[in-house]
């Protein structure tokens, strides 16, 4: 098997396609605005949506950078400032979740139509694509999780699952 279609297989199964763990799409689909923005503790613990939030700034960056509109690139003072919510209204909600979407998919299709020559060329210093989007695809997969035990707490998840 080669890197791209192991690559991509790992990027659907964070999005859309369940696998080992289920994939964020369906993670979200049924959180409300009062489930997305809650926290156990206060602190350090990050709710659902500002998790969300965190994994769309740097899919965002990436997309920027592929296309080389670094002066358009999201930016942050530091990691804790991915994090950053919006106005906390509901279609702000909705509007984060439709925008990681599609910037996954953006970078899905990227990915998906990438020759060997493209998936080695640099977009983050001597960080080459295909390394940036395995990079992503791995945080992705760790940051679902969060929000998969978040949801539990809430009591939003299902009793049964088909995996």
């Amino acid at each position: 098997m080669d890197v791209k279609t192991l690559l991509l297989q790992q990027w659907t199964s964070c999005l859309d396609q369940e696998d080992w763990f289920p994939p964020l799409e369906k993670v979200l689909e049924d959180i409300t605005l009062e489930q997305a923005i809650w926290k156990p503790i206060e602190g350090t613990t990050n709710s659902i949506w500002e998790i969300v939030c965190h994994l769309l700034f740097y899919k965002k960056r990436l997309l920027m950078r592929y296309f080389g509109e670094t002066e358009n690139e999201p930016q942050a003072e530091n990691n804790d400032a991915t994090f950053r919510l919006p106005t906390l209204t509901l279609q702000n909600w909705k509007d984060t979740k439709e925008e990681y979407l599609y910037v996954h998919r953006e970078l899905e299709n990227i990915l998906a139509k990438s020759t060997q020559e493209e998936l080695e060329r640099e977009v983050r210093g001597e960080r080459t694509l295909v390394l940036e989007l395995k990079s992503i695809a791995m945080h992705d997969a760790y940051h679902i999780g969060q929000i998969v035990c978040l949801s539990k707490m809430l009591g939003g998840w299902p009793g049964q699952r088909d995996c």
